[in-house]
């Protein structure tokens, strides 16, 4: 059994951004990293991918810039930025190590991992926001001649077999894919839900630009009226290829690609839609609007020259939707799940789930004393979770980490009251917890690793 002060789970930008902390502040720690350093980029993720947001957002702390500063990294340059920032930063990364449980017991934890067993006073969950990809129920009554895979596994169009596709999800992931299968000369579906739209650029600057001038990325959690709605708002849609281009359901419509509701079932060789599209649609483009509202009364109010004047933006329109499609007839040989992540701490014995499975939290830190999460969306701010700006929260968890540990030599440690508002796991709870036993969450799928 090895000893350290803190383990770090997963060695992607936020476990990388908190062990430049730590290191600066000099506490002991390593990274377990299921694969290389920021393996989900190499290997979930197509490989057209770019990023969404530009690059003045995404240069980790300590880090290089990356030029031009407008610019949109691919998914392989930023990879490789990962990497070399945790060669140049001396990060303490163990790659290739898959953890399989955390167990709470005395004064820390032990993590158990394919390498052996890690004995440490803190562990630290950073494997992003949500790390296990989700596939609804619905997909287990899909034809069985059809081939499914979640976005995580598509590379590009030629990998999937030949035939349409319906592509299930309508965030940033299921439009883009659906851009490049129709550009590619796939028939696709696209089946839509609850999503967002948003423009590329406004008034003459990107998107993030008025976002970041208005002060949303900054919005702390406790300005939310509803912090858990904040929590599951759907990302903005947009895409970084071709320098940032616009992308939204219109832009699809144009590319010939077919716009349909919500999926709600497969029946034989059916799939059938709700009738739900024009709400969505409706939703999506009062959101936007509010939005644009708001970027022009900041102009207006700051930026009394600004020469670039407000762009008409039409509503999408797009034709009556069918209720169903013949899947069979239609050609469809695919079903790709853009449907998203999960968070799975089935491997997590340490009583700081609540009774839906999730993490009890204030900013990160937990009810367990040592315990601590990093990188998950609206953690602190709105901004917790982006690549550029998971670092103010990571310096903010290394700085408790430091404190606690100096603090520890004066008098028994006790963890500082939160001031929060969530449950705190009952004493029987803890009890087990201390002796290994706790049980995984009801729900929880198997003991996972999560160095993901």
């Amino acid at each position: 059994m090895r000893a350290t002060g803190t383990v770090i789970i997963g060695g992607g930008q936020a476990g990388l951004s908190l062990s430049h902390h730590l290191a600066r502040a000099r506490q002991p720690h390593v990274v377990l990293e299921r694969g290389r350093a920021g393996e989900r980029w190499y290997s979930e993720r197509w490989d057209s991918l770019t990023l969404l947001t530009p690059n003045w957002l995404n240069r980790l702390d300590g880090g290089e810039t990356h030029v031009p500063a407008d610019g949109f990294l691919g998914r392989t340059e930023f990879a490789r930025y990962l990497r070399e920032y945790a060669q140049r930063r001396r990060t303490h990364v163990h790659e290739h190590v898959m953890v399989a449980a955390v167990e709470q017991w005395r004064d820390g934890f032990h993590v158990t991992t394919d390498a052996g067993v890690w004995r440490a006073r803190n562990v630290v969950v950073a494997t992003g926001d949500a790390a296990e990809p989700f596939v609804p129920a619905e997909a287990t009554a899909a034809p069985s001649w059809i081939a499914q895979l979640h976005s995580s596994r598509y590379t590009n169009p030629s990998a999937l077999p030949s035939g349409g596709i319906l592509v299930v999800g309508a965030g940033p992931s299921g439009q883009q894919i659906a851009a490049e299968l129709r550009r590619a000369g796939r028939d696709v579906v696209l089946a839509v839900g609850r999503h967002t739209r948003s423009l590329r650029r406004y008034r003459g600057r990107d998107i993030w630009h008025w976002l970041e001038h208005l002060g949303d990325l900054e919005r702390r959690i406790e300005d939310c009226p509803d912090p858990e709605a904040a929590r599951q708002a759907p990302s903005l849609t947009l895409s970084g290829a071709n320098g940032g281009e616009q992308l939204d359901l219109d832009v699809l419509r144009g590319l010939g690609v077919t716009i349909v509701g919500r999926l709600e079932q497969f029946g034989g060789r059916r799939a059938s839609f709700a009738d739900d599209l024009e709400g969505s649609l409706a939703a999506a483009d009062r959101r936007l609007r509010r939005l644009l509202e708001r970027i022009d009364d900041h102009v207006e109010a700051s930026l009394p020259r600004w020469a670039h004047d407000p762009t008409h933006v039409s509503p999408v329109r797009i034709p009556p939707a069918p209720a169903a499609l013949d899947l069979a007839s239609r050609g469809i040989a695919t079903v790709l799940w853009a449907t998203g992540y999960r968070r799975d701490y089935s491997w997590l014995h340490a009583p700081a789930l609540d009774g839906g499975g999730e993490l009890v939290h204030e900013h990160g830190v937990t009810v367990v004393p040592g315990l601590y999460a990093l990188g998950l969306k609206f953690q602190r701010r709105r901004a917790s979770h982006f690549i550029g700006r998971v670092g103010a929260d990571a310096g903010f968890i290394a700085g408790r980490i430091a404190t606690i540990r100096a603090s520890r030599a004066a008098r028994p440690w006790q963890a500082p009251p939160l001031g929060g508002t969530r449950p705190v796991p009952d004493r029987q709870s803890r009890r087990a917890s201390a002796r290994g036993t706790l049980p995984p969450p009801a729900g929880a799928g198997a003991l996972a690793s999560l160095a993901r």
